[in-house]
């Protein structure tokens, strides 16, 4: 059976360990994760040419999107209220275009942290800027309330997985096409689904952390990759 090829639009760098040059890079922890479930990660490099990014997602049969800096909050209709942290504005196009590119095609999707926020931008949804109580959910292994029956319980064989958070940021309002099917106790949205798409699936915290050690998170890895081979 084919591998599917697993779409991770990327990151660009000035300088990485061991490299002479200026990188485009994923993290391996993802790129590990893939290739546990069988698929072939594909790291699409940031450019601001939206048709090139398109015709590699067409070779593509699924789509990860990682972890990383503040999405700019004029992307989804305000203002800096609060500190914000690597806000990058053409990283931010490229990935909503991505984004909204796999869900046109139907491809199934995992969004990780950033990725959850992205996802959320993307489909008209907006962000809290900065959780008052953002300790609790940067560096921190914490149980997390998962609906039952909805994809995210399904892929994870659970309904309390624990779950590595690092964000300082979440989901306010969710997208009219996302629904909420998991929360942590202080009410902090942690996963979300699309509800038409036939799998788009969006996690606050970082599944690829513990997926190596943990059957629950690598589930998700797991899942996407199975979505894929349809």
């Amino acid at each position: 059976m084919t591998s599917p090829l697993i779409a991770i639009p990327g990151r660009r760098s000035d300088e990485a360990k061991n490299m002479r040059t200026p990188v485009v890079a994923a993290g391996r922890l993802y790129v590990d994760a893939i290739q546990r479930a069988g698929g072939i990660p594909v790291v699409i490099p940031p450019n601001d040419d939206a048709a090139a990014v398109r015709a590699t997602i067409d070779r593509c049969d699924g789509v990860v999107m990682l972890g990383g800096g503040d999405v700019d909050p004029r992307s989804y209709g305000q203002t800096e209220r609060a500190r914000l942290f690597g806000v990058n504005a053409a990283l931010d196009d490229f990935e909503i275009g991505a984004l909204r590119h796999a869900i046109l095609l139907d491809l199934p999707v995992l969004a990780v942290c950033r990725g959850h926020q992205v996802l959320n931008v993307a489909m008209g949804g907006t962000l809290v800027q900065h959780l008052d109580n953002f300790r609790e959910h940067r560096g921190v292994l914490h149980s997390v309330n998962v609906v039952a029956g909805s994809r995210v319980a399904t892929a994870m064989g659970t309904t309390e997985p624990l779950a590595m958070s690092y964000h300082h940021q979440a989901i306010d309002q969710p997208a009219a096409c996302l629904r909420i099917v998991a929360t942590t106790a202080d009410g902090t949205i942690e996963a979300v689904e699309h509800e038409t798409a036939r799998w788009v699936v969006g996690v606050q915290w970082h599944p690829e952390d513990t997926a190596a050690d943990d059957p629950a998170n690598q589930g998700l890895f797991d899942t996407l990759v199975a979505q894929a081979r349809r």
